[in-house]
Parts: C-alpha cells; sequence; structure tokens
C-alpha cells in the first residue's frame, strides 16, 4: 500500500494511452511516446529509492535495465509493419534474460522447470504451422527465454515449502502475465486474429512490467526487515 503514491504517475501514463487509443496504422513518435510513458514512470519508480539502493540490490538494477530494454522494444513495435518487429523481438528477449538474472537460480526446483519447458514447448508446437522463415527458429529462442524467465520467477516464490512472499509472488504474477501478453501477440501475428487483442496483450503487459518492478523494491524492504530482526 504504501508504494501506491509513487505508482500513480504509472497509473496515470496507463490511463492515458487507453484513453487516447492510437491507432496502430498510422505510427508516429508520438504514440511512441504514449505507450512508453507507463513504462518510463517505473524507471521514475525505481530511481526513486536511490542510486546507492539499485547499486546494492542488483536484482533490481536488471529489472531496470529490463525496463530500458522494453521501452526500446515497445518503440520499436509501433513500427513493426515497417519491418521493426525482429528489433522489438530482440529487445524484449534481452529484456527476459535480464529478468531471469534478477530472479536468480536459487532455489532451482527442476519440477517448476519441467512444467515451464512443457507450457512453452506446447506453445511452440501450436504456433510451429503458422510460422515460416527466421520465425521460425527466432520465435522458438524467443519462447524458451521467455520460459525460462517464467521458470526462475515459479521457482522462487516456493509455494510448496510455504516459503513465499508478497515480493516473489508479484514477480510470479507478473511473468505469467508477460507470458500471455506474448502468447497473444504471438496468436494474433502469425495463427489468426484475436478478438480485443491490443487490450488483452496491452493490459497484461503493462500489469506484469508492475508487478516485476514492484517485487525489486518490495525485496529491499524484506531484506531490511531480516536484518532487524
Amino acid at each position: 500500500v504504501k508504494r501506491c503514491p509513487k505508482l500513480v504517475p504509472f497509473f496515470k501514463a496507463t490511463c492515458v494511452y487507453f484513453v487516447l487509443w492510437l491507432p496502430t496504422s498510422s505510427p508516429s513518435w508520438f504514440s511512441a511516446l504514449i505507450k512508453c510513458l507507463p513504462i518510463f514512470c517505473l524507471w521514475v519508480f525505481l530511481l526513486a529509492h536511490g542510486i546507492n539502493f539499485l547499486v546494492a540490490h542488483r536484482s533490481a538494477s536488471r529489472i531496470l535495465a529490463g525496463l530500458i530494454f522494453s521501452a526500446v522494444g515497445d518503440a520499436f513495435l509501433i513500427w513493426q509493419e515497417q519491418g521493426y518487429f525482429i528489433h522489438g523481438l530482440l529487445m524484449f528477449a534481452i529484456t527476459h534474460i535480464l529478468y531471469s538474472s534478477a530472479f536468480g537460480m536459487k532455489p532451482l526446483d527442476l519440477k517448476a522447470g519441467l512444467l515451464m519447458g512443457l507450457v512453452s514447448s506446447s506453445c511452440y508446437a501450436f504456433l510451429y504451422s503458422y510460422l515460416s522463415g527466421p520465425f521460425t527458429y527466432l520465435v522458438a529462442v524467443y519462447i524458451a527465454l521467455i520460459g525460462f524467465m517464467g521458470w526462475r520467477a515459479v521457482a522462487g516464490m516456493q509455494l510448496c515449502n510455504d516459503l513465499w512472499t508478497w515480493t516473489k509472488l508479484s514477480a510470479c504474477i507478473g511473468a505469467m502475465l508477460f507470458m500471455v501478453s506474448d502468447l497473444t501477440i504471438a496468436v494474433n501475428k502469425f495463427c489468426f486474429p484475436v478478438p480485443y487483442s491490443r487490450v488483452i496483450i496491452m493490459a497484461t503487459y503493462y500489469a506484469a512490467q508492475m508487478l516485476i518492478a514492484l517485487s525489486a523494491v518490495e525485496s529491499r524492504d524484506e531484506e531490511d526487515f531480516r536484518k532487524r530482526n
């Protein structure tokens, strides 16, 4: 709750995006700005906690870096019909690598890894017949990266061991929403039109980024609490 006031700019920027609902058929720098504005607000949200905080908490600095690459990816996707889809794909692939690094490799939780592997493989198997050219392998690599990121988020939650925290739950839900958003993009672009696709894609995307950013800040509070006790 105490973090909510600092997220007000993010919520306002998100509302501006949905209220303006600029047409994707005529991309412009203004539409790119409006789309990226909520992510810029999440940069500010993390930076507001101080450079020392980001330096001391590697996970937070990696999430900030991921948000920066996300904004660049968002800008590229504004011009995806002009040939910049792959550029956006690359930016978000780097984002998922950074988020995976932020979530860490402990605990390993191979069961969660197997589950995410099955989910990712099923998604690619569904998309495969619709893919052609370089997208056949580019989408495979991308799904592997986002699936890995999802695994690290789920593994970190430690739900089965009753060691979960709100921070870990926030990261986990954020990762799952990111996967829903990207899967909707893939189905809508390569397979068939998804009803209300843009609403689904952007709503889950903004929620995912907010939850992942929030998890970085709350992790600091939990560490400080453990130190005091």
